[in-house]
């Protein structure tokens, strides 16, 4: 609410309509009269699939039918936001050199991104088209254009399982600090977080490209192996 306060004044500022320093500013004004927001509001986590429990879930989502339980694949692999995958284009996919490309438009900071496709990712995206009626733009269609958010949630309610689908976001950042040694950088970028300006010219650089395509086979091997007996066993498929 204070933030739309500030937009709105900034904006009669810039017409005219007003004149003198903005009060409901943050930024040396306010935040030093009021607690940070995280103080008093509960931050929401998307709800997400255990690190354990990451493999089995994978094989019954493989075992699921319908192009909602082939998105929902393609995130978990992928890491990627639900959003960025149901509104995945054929013309941003580069099945030789195995890259996807997310425009700018459909990135939650609005910033181009690109991510390494490794096998796995590629032989569902080919079984994908294989079994589309007629070519496309939209990789993952529903029966009315673009999947629905829903269409993926569905899926996993059919499978009773209390969880978000962002939230394997989550699982994928938890399996690299519990199961790997790559370094929070690499994970960052995998999540198309932003990183500091020196490990974001290195990306630019093409120089963590190599380090995310090994991250995601690692973690494409780890979504791939027999469930664990038990939590408390080693993680396979990791670097450890």
């Amino acid at each position: 609410m204070r933030s739309r306060i500030e937009l709105v004044l900034d904006y009669a500022t810039a017409r005219g309509l007003r004149e003198g320093p903005n009060p409901a500013r943050w930024r040396g004004n306010l935040n030093a009269a009021l607690p940070k927001a995280s103080k008093v509001a509960r931050i929401e986590h998307h709800a997400a699939v255990p690190v354990a429990e990451a493999p089995g879930f994978m094989r019954r989502v493989r075992q699921q039918k319908g192009t909602g339980a082939r998105a929902l694949e393609f995130v978990i692999l992928t890491a990627a936001r639900s959003g960025e995958v149901r509104g995945a284009t054929w013309a941003r996919i580069d099945l030789d050199a195995g890259l996807w490309s997310v425009s700018a438009e459909r990135r939650k900071r609005g910033r181009e991104h690109r991510g390494p496709l490794l096998p796995t990712a590629l032989k569902l995206l080919r079984r994908v088209r294989s079994e589309q009626p007629r070519a496309d733009a939209i990789i993952f269609r529903g029966t009315k254009g673009t999947l629905s958010d829903m269409s993926l949630t569905a899926v996993m309610r059919r499978m009773k399982v209390a969880a978000t689908v962002d939230g394997f976001r989550s699982t994928f950042r938890d399996w690299v600090s519990e199961c790997t040694s790559y370094p929070s950088e690499v994970a960052q970028a995998a999540l198309a977080h932003a990183v500091g300006d020196k490990v974001e010219a290195a990306y630019r650089r093409g120089d963590l490209l190599n380090r995310r395509r090994e991250l995601m086979e690692a973690w494409a091997e780890y979504c791939a192996a027999q469930p664990q007996a038990t939590p408390q066993q080693d993680c396979p498929g990791g670097d450890q």
